[in-house]
C-alpha cells in the first residue's frame, strides 16, 4: 500500500459524475434550479443549531483537546477555514456526519467512534466528514444545491425512478469524494479504511492491508454497487486505494462498479438522455442496412423522431451497445427497435428481419433476438434459426 502522501500531489476535485449532475440540472431543469439558490437561509441555520443543542452533547475543547487538534489539522490539510462546533450524539451505532450549515462546520459523532480510533484513523475520520463540507461549499456551493434539488424531488411520492437513480448515484460518488478527503487527512489510504471497517465491524484493531487483499477478492466475483446512499465497503476502499496510486483505469472502474451496463430498467437522468440519443442514432445506422427503406418505414420512423431524416443523422457505432455495455433488458429494447421498422411495411419484412439479425449478431443478441421472434411474434425455432443462418451467410 503507497502510504507516503508527497510522492505525488492529490487533488480533491468532484468526480466527473457529480459535475454531469449539475450540468443537467441547470440545463434541463432551470426552475428547480433557481429554487435551490434558497438553500441555507439564516433561518434553516438557526433549527439547525438549535436541534443539535437539544438532542446531543456539545464537546468542548477543554475536554477533548485532542479531538478538536484532529480536527483543525484535517482541515489545513483538506483546505478548510471555518468555526467549528463538535457533538457526541445519544446514538449507540459507531459512526460520524455532517450538519451542514454554510460558513460553518457542525460534525456530530455517534457510539464510542472516538474511543476506537487511534490518532491517524481520527484525522481520517475527520476528514472524510469535512470533505463531505468542501464539496458542499464549492463552486458557489453548486453540489449542495443539487443534492438539494433531488431531496426535494424524491420527496413526493410520485417521484421518477430516473430520480431515485441520480440521488443514488450522486450519493456513492458523494461518498468516494469523502473518502479521498479521508487520506488526504490522515496523509495515506490505510487509515480511511481501517475506519470504513471499524464502523462496519465495531472491532478495535483492524489491518486495512489485509481488508484490501478481501476486497479485491470480493470484487472480482461481483457487479455493480447496490447501495442506496454508500457504496458497500470493499468497492469505497479499493476505489480509494485506486485514486491514491493514481490509476489510469479508474474512471472505466467507477464505471464499471457504480454504474454497470446501461441498463433501460436503471437510467438516471443523463442516462435518460443518452439512451434517447443512441435510439435515433442506433435506428439511422440500421437504416443503412435496408436497402431502399420505403414511405411506411420513414414514418415509423418519424414517430419516434418528428424530424427524423431531415438533417444529417449520427450513426451509432455499434461498439456503443455491445455486451459490455448494456444489459439484456437494454438489448431487448434495440431488438424491439428493429421489430417495430420490419413491422411498418409488410412487403419488406422479410429483407428488415434479415438485418435485424445481422444487427443482433454484432451486438451479442442475437439470443435474444431468436426468443423474442418465438414469444412475440409466434414464430418456429426453425423459422428463426434458419434467420440467424441467412444473416450469418450474408456477413
Amino acid at each position: 500500500m503507497t502510504t507516503d502522501g508527497n510522492e505525488r500531489q492529490r487533488a480533491l476535485d468532484p468526480l466527473a459524475y457529480q459535475q454531469s449532475v449539475i450540468d443537467h440540472l441547470k440545463r434541463e431543469e432551470p426552475h428547480a434550479w433557481e429554487w435551490s439558490s434558497s438553500a441555507g437561509s439564516d433561518r434553516e441555520a438557526d433549527e439547525v443549531r438549535d436541534s443539535m443543542l437539544r438532542d446531543t452533547y456539545r464537546i468542548e475543547q477543554t475536554g477533548h483537546p485532542q479531538v478538536f487538534e484532529a480536527c483543525r489539522t484535517a482541515m489545513t490539510r483538506v483546505g478548510i477555514e471555518a468555526p467549528v462546533t463538535l457533538y457526541q450524539a445519544t446514538d449507540g451505532s459507531m459512526n460520524a456526519s455532517l450538519v451542514y450549515v454554510p460558513g460553518e462546520v457542525h460534525l456530530v459523532f455517534f457510539g464510542p467512534i472516538l474511543e476506537k480510533l487511534n490518532p491517524a484513523e481520527l484525522l481520517a475520520l475527520m476528514g472524510h466528514e469535512l470533505a463531505h463540507y468542501l464539496l458542499w461549499s464549492m463552486a458557489e456551493r453548486d453540489h449542495y444545491r443539487a443534492s438539494r434539488v433531488l431531496d426535494h424531488a424524491l420527496s413526493y411520492s410520485d417521484a421518477k425512478p430516473s430520480h431515485r437513480e441520480t440521488a443514488r448515484l450522486l450519493s456513492l460518488h458523494t461518498e468516494l469524494f469523502a473518502d479521498r478527503g479521508a487520506a488526504l487527512a490522515a496523509g495515506a489510504p490505510g487509515p480511511a479504511i481501517a475506519v470504513l471497517v471499524k464502523v462496519m465491524t465495531g472491532l478495535s484493531n483492524v489491518d486495512p492491508d489485509a481488508y484490501l487483499r478481501q476486497a479485491a477478492e470480493i470484487e472480482a466475483k461481483s457487479d455493480k454497487s447496490q447501495g442506496l446512499s454508500h457504496p458497500e465497503i470493499y468497492l469505497r476502499a479499493r476505489a480509494l486505494q485506486l485514486w491514491w496510486d493514481g490509476d489510469p483505469g479508474l474512471d472505466a472502474w467507477l464505471r464499471k462498479h457504480l454504474h454497470g451496463p446501461l441498463s433501460i430498467e436503471a437510467l438516471d437522468l443523463m442516462g435518460q438522455s443518452k439512451l434517447t440519443q443512441m435510439t435515433r442514432a442506433f435506428l439511422a445506422r440500421f437504416l443503412t442496412e435496408i436497402e431502399e427503406p420505403g414511405a411506411e418505414i420513414v414514418t415509423q420512423l418519424r414517430a419516434v423522431f418528428a424530424d427524423f431524416g431531415r438533417q444529417e443523422e449520427r450513426l451509432l457505432d455499434l461498439a456503443e451497445i455491445g455486451v459490455e455495455w448494456i444489459d439484456d433488458a437494454t438489448r431487448d429494447y434495440f431488438v424491439a427497435l428493429m421489430f417495430d421498422v420490419a413491422m411498418a411495411d409488410p412487403d419488406a419484412t422479410d429483407a428488415v428481419m434479415l438485418a435485424a439479425a445481422k444487427t443482433a449478431a454484432e451486438i451479442g443478441a442475437t439470443e435474444r433476438l431468436t426468443g423474442a421472434l418465438r414469444r412475440d411474434l409466434k414464430w418456429t425455432k426453425t423459422r428463426s434459426d434458419r434467420l440467424v443462418t441467412q444473416a450469418a451467410k450474408a456477413v
